[in-house]
């Protein structure tokens, strides 16, 4: 990580070595203790350096098709309904394709998934 910001922010070799050396008192970053690193990265931070954060699972902005809110609202429903603490995605798949005539999530329609929704907290509802 602290390559990838000192290749980022443009620094060459001396002053990549100077900053570790006057920040957290280290010659390499083989020698970084945690709080050091974190130091040195917060000041890489300042800087103008920017990691790039992981996302989850997203089928990102699709026009005519359900919003990302829509799937995550699906997903932990069916969940609780089967008591699972990970997604089955082949049997909500199934669920799908038998009553809503699509074959995966990724499918569904913006016409379709308030429908999705209104049927999984019926069931829900139902099975309290």
């Amino acid at each position: 990580m602290l390559h990838v910001a000192k290749s980022k922010l443009g620094l060459d070799d001396d002053t990549y070595r100077l900053a570790l050396v006057k920040i957290a008192g280290v010659t390499s970053s083989n020698e970084l203790t945690s709080d050091g690193f974190n130091t040195v990265m917060g000041f890489f931070e300042h800087s103008g350096f920017r990691p790039l954060v992981a996302e989850g699972k997203s089928y990102s902005n699709r026009p005519g098709f359900a919003s990302a809110a829509q799937l995550e609202l699906i997903r932990p429903l069916w969940m609780e309904l089967h008591h699972a603490s990970d997604l089955e995605e082949a049997a909500l798949s199934g669920w799908l394709l038998k009553w809503f005539k699509v074959s995966s999530l990724r499918f569904l329609t913006v016409q379709a998934a308030p429908k999705v929704i209104t049927a999984l907290k019926t069931w829900k509802r139902r099975a309290a």
